[in-house]
């Protein structure tokens, strides 16, 4: 039977560099065919997607997905660690996926594998040395690098997982090692742009950080924004993104959502606040002392600048404000609650390979399939889905309740059929 590789995605936007990573995941694993498990509308960084997930999801398809599986959103907006255990666990799950491969910096399974395997079980030690790094100051990921390093006697520990990519791809392992997923790992060697590279320094390939900024940039200029990155992005992508951008779908950013976020901010009292995932050591009353001196603008960018440290960094920012923002309570997205893996597998798209990879699914999978959000089992965890949609939705120029309610109407995303490019 032929080989399936899986790949856990953002696409935020879909670039070059994701469609060079797509097609040496499938020479490395020898597949045939692509299962992407991709964030939702709300990202690993905290921050709202560039474009809705069915768009991205469609660019997905026509870059040589062949399924595309949402990762629920109780694990999408999270840190690597259960960002990482639910990507693995729906790749796990669906019963038929033999491999997955990641990008990194360091392009050594072998080494990032050796490093999981000692700390899976999480030992004591580790548990305190982790601890003594965070009472230190040191923000999550610097902490559980030098934790690593202290545990295992190895600066090269901590110079590994100081790379996000790398450090991304130690927790895709450790989560495989948890799990116990039967799934070949591989890692490809990230190219020419590194993952918080700014700029355009090549030719083609290009960070997402620096397509989105570009994007950002643009003060409302679509043909020139998609025109500055059109060496850096496939056809498909930057025709999807200009019809999301006409359709003022995109891009979408956080002062997008500046209002409702506020009248959550301004409106819950501190106890809901501290009730929040995300909210800890007492940042809910460091955000009701913050919010009155903001200054007239009172913009998110404000709001994110004002309450950023060593120890709290824009990404544990943006991941609190989304916590916030979706009403993410503690009690529902915490480890309890996550560590049973992801619960359903929520098609997003496919194409005519993926059409039969989801007829074995159905027999084969560890996780009931949904295509029809109406018509599955309910699951709290659906439920938070179909309401980050919504939350998602009202950043739209214009919006009604075909955007809020589309995850119970809108069908998958379908590439390649009939001759049709998708339906």
């Amino acid at each position: 039977m032929s080989r399936v590789v899986g790949v856990i995605v953002e696409y935020n936007p879909l670039h070059n560099g994701h469609a060079y990573h797509l097609a040496a995941s499938k020479e490395a694993a020898g597949a045939s065919a692509v299962v992407a498990v991709m964030s939702g509308h709300w990202l690993q960084r905290g921050e709202p997607a560039l474009m809705n997930k069915w768009a991205r999801a469609e660019a997905a398809l026509l870059a040589g997905v062949d399924l595309v599986l949402e990762l629920p959103v109780a694990y999408s907006a999270q840190p690597a660690e259960w960002f990482a255990y639910g990507a693995v666990s729906c790749l796990a799950r669906t019963g038929v996926v033999d491999a997955f491969c990641f990008g990194s910096e360091s392009g050594d399974v072998d080494a990032l594998r050796s490093l999981a395997e000692r700390l899976a079980a999480e030992p004591e030690s580790f548990a305190g040395l982790l601890q003594a790094e965070l009472k230190s100051g040191a923000p999550y990921p610097a902490a559980y690098a030098a934790a690593a390093a202290a545990l295992t006697g190895s600066l090269d520990a901590a110079r590994a997982l100081a790379e996000p990519n790398n450090s991304l791809g130690f927790h895709y392992l450790l989560a495989r090692e948890r799990l116990g997923a039967d799934l070949e790992p591989l890692t490809i060697r990230r190219v020419k742009a590194g993952y918080h590279d700014a700029g355009f320094a090549d030719a083609s390939i290009a960070s997402a950080t620096a397509i989105r900024k570009r994007l950002l940039d643009a003060d409302g200029d679509r043909a020139a924004a998609l025109a500055a990155i059109e060496p850096y992005a496939p056809a498909a992508t930057l025709r999807i993104l200009s019809r999301e951008w006409d359709a003022g779908r995109a891009p979408m950013h956080w002062e997008r959502y500046r209002t409702p976020l506020f009248h959550r901010l301004l409106t819950m009292p501190e106890e809901r606040l501290a009730a929040v995932r995300e909210i800890v050591e007492g940042l809910e009353g460091r955000i009701k002392k913050t919010l009155p001196t903001l200054g007239p603008e009172a913009s998110v960018e404000a709001l994110l600048d004002a309450l950023k440290t060593k120890r709290y960094t824009r990404t544990k920012l943006q991941r609190m404000l989304a916590a916030v923002y979706l009403e993410h309570a503690k009690d529902a997205t915490s480890g309890a609650a996550l560590r049973g893996g992801a619960p359903y597998l929520r098609v997003l798209g496919f194409t005519e390979a993926g059409r039969a990879l989801l007829s074995r699914m159905k027999r084969e999978a560890g996780a009931p399939v949904v295509t029809n959000v109406g018509a599955a089992e309910p699951h709290p965890l659906l439920a938070l889905d179909a309401a980050a949609t919504a939350a998602y939705a009202l950043g739209y120029e214009t919006s009604g309740p075909d955007d809020w309610f589309a995850d119970y109407y809108k069908p998958p995303i379908r590439v390649g059929f009939s001759g049709s490019d998708a339906k």
